[in-house]
């Protein structure tokens, strides 16, 4: 089972910055995406940013110019700089991890999510 661990969430005023980290750890054989998701209670878990294994990244517009997302092959770990935060940046924030791994003599498709951590913009 791959299991990930976020950190790096927390309150800030408009203007400023956070950096979330999700290191994912477990019996892997590959990682082909990273991203990160982002979710106000009671609507849907939306899009925010994310990196294949080619480096290619994807942004959701709001926050292009704003949020980097990044990943360490070398440590499992995808990481997401917000910059220039404003208030509707406020939310649950997902990792989640595609890859492939093993277990057993099998090697398996698998999607794992985060615990998830808040992010919270305010003066």
């Amino acid at each position: 089972q791959v299991q990930l661990v976020e950190s790096g969430g927390g309150l800030v005023q408009p203007g400023g910055s956070l950096r979330l980290s999700c290191a994912a750890s477990g019996n892997m054989l590959r990682i082909s995406s990273m991203g990160w998701y982002r979710q106000a209670l009671g609507n849907q878990r939306d899009m925010v940013a994310t990196i294949n294994d080619d480096d290619q990244t994807n942004y959701v517009d709001s926050v292009k110019g704003r949020f980097t997302i990044s990943r360490d092959n070398a440590r499992n770990t995808v990481y997401l700089q917000m910059n220039s935060l404003k208030p509707e940046d406020t939310d649950v924030y997902y990792c989640n991890v595609v890859g492939t791994e093993v277990i057993g003599l099998n090697r398996l498709g698998f999607s794992s999510w985060g615990q998830g951590t808040q992010v919270t913009v305010s003066s």
